[in-house]
C-alpha cells in the first residue's frame, strides 16, 4: 500500500511541474499550424496541377 501512495504523491508532484502554455501561446502556434498547412497545400495543389496538365498534353 506504501508503493500505491508513493506512486500517487509522486505523480502528483510530476503534474504539479507541468508548465501549461498560455492562451497567446496556444493561438500563435495555431496560427503557425494552420498557415504551415495552408503553405503545404497550395504547394501540393500547384504539383498536382502542373502534372496532370503536362500528363495530358503527352496523352493528346
Amino acid at each position: 500500500m506504501k508503493k500505491l501512495v508513493a506512486y500517487y504523491r509522486n505523480a502528483k508532484e510530476e503534474l504539479d511541474k507541468v508548465i501549461k502554455p498560455t492562451k497567446e501561446q496556444v493561438r500563435n502556434a495555431s496560427i503557425s499550424v494552420i498557415t504551415v498547412v495552408v503553405v503545404i497545400t497550395l504547394f501540393l495543389a500547384l504539383v498536382d496541377l502542373i502534372s496532370s496538365v503536362s500528363v495530358s498534353s503527352l496523352v493528346s
